[in-house]
């Protein structure tokens, strides 16, 4: 099977051998028709899209039909094949309408691209794989999964480590996650204080009906805490700025009282201090167990909490079993949209579903319960929510690929997309992730 993405294009980039002597103008010729025979060979690069198999299931996918027709017209090297699913939010009749072919056999693919984990049972050796394997972080229910890729000869790429030189995520469903996740916060909280009964978002048609419903709710003068500034922390920022709620500095935040809603968006060192080392960002990732939390100061202030940073597992708890019994306490909700079990919050306790996304935490007794108790933090913990949108978070996801992978495969490499995100090769790990080498014994 010819191997597009490891192909050696160094001859193009390199100086032609003095033995040639060719001039300047010879040598770029030389190097169009070397180009055009490589296009030749990727002329027919089959891209195979995969039926979602997990439970409960997803109906994401990594291209729409109008995604893969745009991508036809940019690269007409591609041909995609989907494979037929009665679960995708893009059904079969719409893919065919665009002249995609529907199939049950993807065995004829260069390269397949899914969402969630492909079943052990469903992998095809020797091909090139992209979807969310979560194993990067050793996780134990996907050692398996990995020890068969690496048996099998998989090329595995992973939509978490397709990153730029500088180390930055390029694709991921954080934003839709960060969209939803105050959706999802904003209803816990009407049915939690008997305000207002918004229908759930999967229940929704898309963004347009998703944002029609935010707004027209009515919220009190409450504070809303938000935390994280990536992609997921962008996503609710946008709902909140949607709802025209007022932003506030963190310090007028605990301070002062308003007569409208208002919220924070607060980061790091807002809530981490270190009395050992310079209180920076840079120390704070590289030392994190040399701070202490200073979140209490926003726990006692705030109404709804919505969590969309990153947890390094060295750093401070946020909210400990400790800061809930205290009376100072007054968060009512908690949309834990990174959705940490075991990690800064201690009322996240496991996940909640679409069907039944929010449960209490007792913060007496530091158990499940109810969330309408009134001794209860209503908690919303969904840990895939941009499956509540699967056609906008699909059609942005998509977009996001062809932005910084498809090119990829045809422009050697140029930004090493490909190289950095592979994990493994040939039966083996790559160098950047043989730090797993203990993970597949």
């Amino acid at each position: 099977m010819r191997d597009m993405l490891t192909i050696n294009f160094d001859l193009l980039s390199k100086p032609v051998d003095p033995i040639f002597s060719m001039n300047k103008n010879e040598v770029q010729i030389y190097k169009k028709l070397v180009q055009g025979v490589f296009r030749d060979y990727f002329w027919n690069m089959k891209i195979g899209i995969i039926k979602e198999y997990k439970n409960p299931p997803d109906k994401r996918v990594v291209f729409s039909p109008d995604k893969c027709v745009e991508i036809n017209k940019r690269f007409p090297e591609v041909e995609f094949l989907v494979e037929s699913s009665d679960i995708r939010c893009f059904t079969d009749l719409e893919y065919r309408s665009k002249g995609i072919k529907i199939t049950s056999d993807l065995s004829g693919c260069d390269v397949l691209i899914g969402v969630k984990e492909v079943p052990i049972e469903k992998l095809i050796s020797d091909k090139k794989y992209f979807f969310f394997s979560h194993t990067i972080k050793k996780q134990p229910y996907n050692k398996k999964l990995l020890q068969q890729i690496l048996k099998l000869k998989i090329d595995l790429f992973d939509h978490e480590t397709i990153v730029d030189k500088s180390n930055n995520r390029l694709i991921g469903f954080g934003y839709y996650a960060g969209v939803i996740g105050a959706y999802n916060g904003f209803r816990a909280y009407g049915l939690k204080k008997n305000l207002f009964n918004i229908p759930k978002a999967i229940d929704l048609k898309d963004r347009v009906e998703f944002d029609g419903i935010l707004k027209n709710i009515k919220l009190p003068n409450i504070k809303i805490l938000l935390s994280g500034k990536g992609r997921v922390g962008g996503g609710t920022k946008e709902v909140l700025d949607f709802l025209k709620i007022k932003q506030v500095s963190p310090k007028d935040y605990v301070e002062k009282k308003f007569d409208e809603p208002v919220y924070t968006n607060i980061d790091v060192l807002d809530y981490n201090h270190s009395n050992l080392i310079e209180n920076s960002v840079y120390n704070f990732y590289n030392s994190p167990e040399k701070f202490h939390s200073t979140f209490s100061k926003f726990s006692s202030v705030s109404d709804i909490y919505f969590a969309g940073h990153y947890h390094n597992p060295k750093a401070p708890k946020l909210i400990s079993v400790e800061n809930i019994k205290d009376d100072n306490f007054n968060i009512d909700v908690i949309a834990d949209i990174s959705c940490d079990i075991d990690g800064p919050i201690a009322s996240t306790i496991r996940p909640s579903t679409i069907d039944n996304p929010i449960y209490g935490f007792h913060k007496k007794d530091s158990s499940e319960c109810d969330f309408l108790d009134p001794d209860a933090i209503a908690v919303m913990a969904v840990d895939n929510l941009p499956c509540e949108l699967p056609r906008d978070s699909s059609e942005m996801f998509g977009e996001m690929f062809l932005k910084y992978v498809i090119p990829s495969f045809f422009n050697n490499d140029k930004d090493d997309i490909l190289k950095n995100s592979q994990m493994t090769s040939k039966g083996q790990l790559t160098t950047r992730f043989k730090y797993l080498s203990d993970y597949i014994l």
